[in-house]
């Protein structure tokens, strides 16, 4: 798997591993009181304390492996050509429908929200192509479509959340 990411994602998850940082001690806080509670077998607020602390540090050693194991990358192509973080409108010849989607790191990638990770299919046939640009994209070995560039925008990831878990 690769784990490339722009110097803004990495600013946003220092960020949130920053606030988990500050959460922990909150969460640490809440099991504690709860444990105080008696009999620990049939105490649901200890389980979910506990539940809630132990997925907060989860999430903050994801994080943290994350941003360790990362690729840093920049969006190298031209005004007209398709990178991470344009916003592009293609148009689905088997479909005969157009969409709009915007290329981004994986982990602010969100199908359902047009956020395409420029690691799947379509993110990786599309890079570096221009408007009018036919390309086959290639979803497995039996299964391919073509799509049309449209339109592509530039835009930025100053506002794309890092998608949780």
């Amino acid at each position: 798997m690769f784990n490339e990411l722009t110097k803004n994602d990495i600013k946003k998850m220092e960020k949130e591993i920053e606030e988990r940082i500050q959460l922990r001690k909150v969460l640490l806080e809440d099991v504690k009181e709860a444990r105080a509670h008696g009999d620990l077998s049939e105490n649901f607020e200890y389980h979910a304390a506990k539940k809630e602390k132990n997925r907060n540090d989860g999430r903050i050693r994801y994080l943290q492996k994350m941003i360790k194991t990362a690729t840093i990358i920049e969006d190298t192509s031209s005004e007209d050509e398709v990178g991470v973080n344009k916003t592009v409108t293609v148009h689905y010849e088997d479909d005969d429908e157009d969409e709009t989607i915007k290329l981004v790191t994986t982990v602010r990638g969100d199908a359902l929200e047009g956020l395409i990770s420029i690691e799947s299919p379509l993110g990786k046939a599309i890079l570096g192509h221009k408007v009018g640009d036919r390309v086959l994209i290639e979803v497995n070995s039996s299964l391919s479509y073509y799509i049309v560039i449209k339109e592509i925008i530039n835009t930025d990831d100053s506002d794309d959340q890092i998608q949780p878990y």
